[in-house]
Parts: C-alpha cells; structure tokens; sequence
C-alpha cells in the first residue's frame, strides 16, 4: 500500500504495480521495466503491459507519489552546491 503525501490517497499495489514500484529508480526507463520484469514475471503480452504501466504512473503522478521523467532523473542524493 502506498500513500500519497500530497492528498492522502491511498494505493493499493496488485503484484504487477508492486513489481514496477520496486523496479522504479529513477533511471531505468518505464519500457524497460515493463520488458524485463512484468513481461517476464507475468503472463501479459508487452503492448498491454506498457498501456497498464503507463497509466499506474500516470496515476500515481498525478497524486504527486513519483515523479515521471522522460528522461533519467540525476542521483538524489548528490548535492548540487557541492564541488565534485
């Protein structure tokens, strides 16, 4: 079960929407994940898959759960201010 900050909504995670919010890293694309974990782990073909996972993440987006990127996200816990 997560959680939203934002608006206190609550999820509940069915084992495929466990499967992407485990895998969700902030670096790994959507499609990916979908491929090697939820295609793989389950029996649903990948077109369907990606429409399912696409519009979890959306959801929890929307409720300000995760944040999606189309891009990877940097490390979270470099600090910017800091000289490398």
């Amino acid at each position: 079960m997560i959680m939203s900050a934002t608006d206190s909504t609550f999820f509940t995670l069915n084992p495929v929407a466990t499967v992407i919010w485990q895998a969700a890293d902030g670096s790994t694309p959507l499609s990916e994940i979908v491929e090697h974990r939820v295609c793989s782990e389950f029996e649903i073909d990948a077109e369907t898959a990606c429409r399912d996972a696409e519009r979890f993440v959306e959801e929890l987006s929307e409720h300000g759960v995760l944040i999606a990127s189309e891009h990877p996200l940097s490390n979270a816990s470099h600090d910017p201010t800091e000289a490398a």
